[in-house]
């Protein structure tokens, strides 16, 4: 940790969530002083106090202890850097616009890496003049599943979930061209075209 930097990073947020010094040593029941020694570089904060200041600050420990605070760069609505993360024990599934930090269960997750399905065998599209018929053989048991299916196209995504011993069988409003992502718990991330 480079206290430097770590102190510039408490000023920055702490005046852009409009506090001064000592609202937020009221919040961690410390000393004003003790906060304008982090944010001369002078020392940190106690591990102890790391997280309720990032609460308070609205960041996370890692801005604190990296200090650093990256911004994505605007994608102006696409959908063409869509990052999906799955978290292998609980089965959440998060999306982000670009890519994020992002963790559930106590572990950091890492974006899920797509392979194209270029047999189009995971999937089976069957077009319906104003809607597509999503089906699938893939096998559906409790150890071996498609968690979820998601139609991505340029401004927006359905997310279908699935789930162990159903059938894959429903529908999705022919909107315009995109991809339609499925995850397996065993094989992982699959994409597919659809026209």
């Amino acid at each position: 940790m480079d206290q430097v930097k770590t102190g510039e990073i408490i000023r920055r947020l702490r005046t852009d969530n409009g506090y001064t010094q000592k609202q937020l040593a009221e919040r961690l029941n410390v000393s004003d002083k003790a906060v304008s020694k982090w944010e001369c570089g002078n020392g940190c904060p106690d591990v102890s106090l790391l997280s309720r200041l990032a609460d308070i600050l609205g960041t996370d420990i890692q801005v604190l202890l990296s200090g650093e605070l990256k911004t994505n760069e605007s994608e102006r609505g696409t959908m063409k850097n869509l990052k999906i993360y799955v978290c292998r024990k609980c089965g959440n599934i998060i999306t982000a616009a670009s890519k994020a930090t992002v963790s559930c269960c106590g572990s950091k997750l890492l974006p899920t890496e797509a392979k194209t399905d270029e047999n189009s065998d995971m999937l089976k599209v069957q077009d319906l003049r104003t809607e597509w018929y999503i089906t699938s053989e893939h096998e559906m048991t409790k150890e071996h599943y498609i968690s979820f299916v998601a139609y991505i196209c340029d401004n927006s995504v359905m997310m279908f979930k699935q789930y162990p011993e159903w059938n894959i069988d429903f529908t999705l409003p022919k909107y315009r061209k995109g991809t339609l992502a499925c995850y397996c718990t065993k094989c992982g991330m699959f994409h597919q075209k659809i026209k």
